[in-house]
């Protein structure tokens, strides 16, 4: 056990259930530790963004980084609710495997997932991550992000696959592509037989916060007219899955 980590735990447990702003000397004497302790344990939390001092009082309270981790939380949550009945209907529909994504830095975590019936199909594993910008789900959420946010990215791309795109300017020509589009297309980028489809989920306040994805051996996914098929099959479903999120948006007429 980490009895550091754990120290700052309770102290932050300690701040954040506080009715009203605290001082360390306070804190040191609900959690029975030394007062140089306790401050040292304050400050370090203040400098990770956990809580603030006032200034002028030298009392702590709470950051709202705590609110914006939860929230995320709870979105997800609601995400994985609101998506559950959408997500089976586009799988009956495509015979494809079904993922669920959220953008984590450079990767994507599917975070849920159905797989196709087919003798023959894509393999993921709900809580496993892929690079971004190599699947399909990853490439519909790079599309959302800033030139700035983007950027770092280009600057990383390794090869996995003999078709992984590790061009920068190529990478984001694919990406004003996949916006223009509505939907984003993995052509082996991750594993040179696999092919996907995704298209971008959002939030009541029209963010990008997930993408719904098919995905399936290329020998099934690579003709033109079934790869228009599937792309607008993962754009309708993602505008059902964001309209259920209260999306009231362009996105989800």
């Amino acid at each position: 056990m980490d009895k550091t980590l754990l120290k700052g735990l309770q102290v932050l447990e300690q701040v954040v259930s506080a009715s009203e702003p605290v001082k360390s000397a306070h804190i040191a004497t609900e959690l029975g530790l030394m007062k140089s302790n306790a401050h040292r344990v304050l400050k370090t939390l203040e400098f990770a963004g956990y809580i603030v001092q006032d200034p002028n009082t030298k009392e702590f309270t709470s950051s709202l980084k705590l609110w914006e981790m939860g929230s995320q939380i709870v979105n997800r949550l609601d995400l994985r609710k609101c998506a559950s009945v959408p997500l089976h209907d586009l799988a009956h529909e495509t015979g494809e495997a079904v993922h669920l994504s959220v953008l984590d830095g450079t990767e994507v975590i599917y975070i849920d997932k159905i797989d196709s019936p087919q003798p023959v199909g894509a393999y993921t594993r709900t809580g496993g991550r892929a690079p971004a910008y190599c699947v399909a789900t990853g490439k519909a959420l790079l599309s959302e992000l800033t030139d700035e946010a983007l950027t770092p990215i280009l600057k990383k791309l390794v090869k996995h696959s003999n078709l992984t795109i590790t061009d920068p300017k190529v990478l984001r020509a694919d990406l004003i592509e996949t916006r223009k589009r509505g939907y984003s297309i993995n052509r082996g980028e991750w594993r040179e037989a696999v092919w996907g489809l995704a298209a971008v989920i959002r939030d009541s306040r029209n963010d990008p916060i997930a993408a719904v994805g098919v995905s399936g051996p290329d020998f099934r996914l690579s003709e033109p007219e079934r790869t228009e098929v599937l792309g607008e099959a993962v754009r309708r479903y993602a505008a059902t899955i964001s309209r259920g999120l209260g999306n009231r948006g362009p996105f989800a007429s």
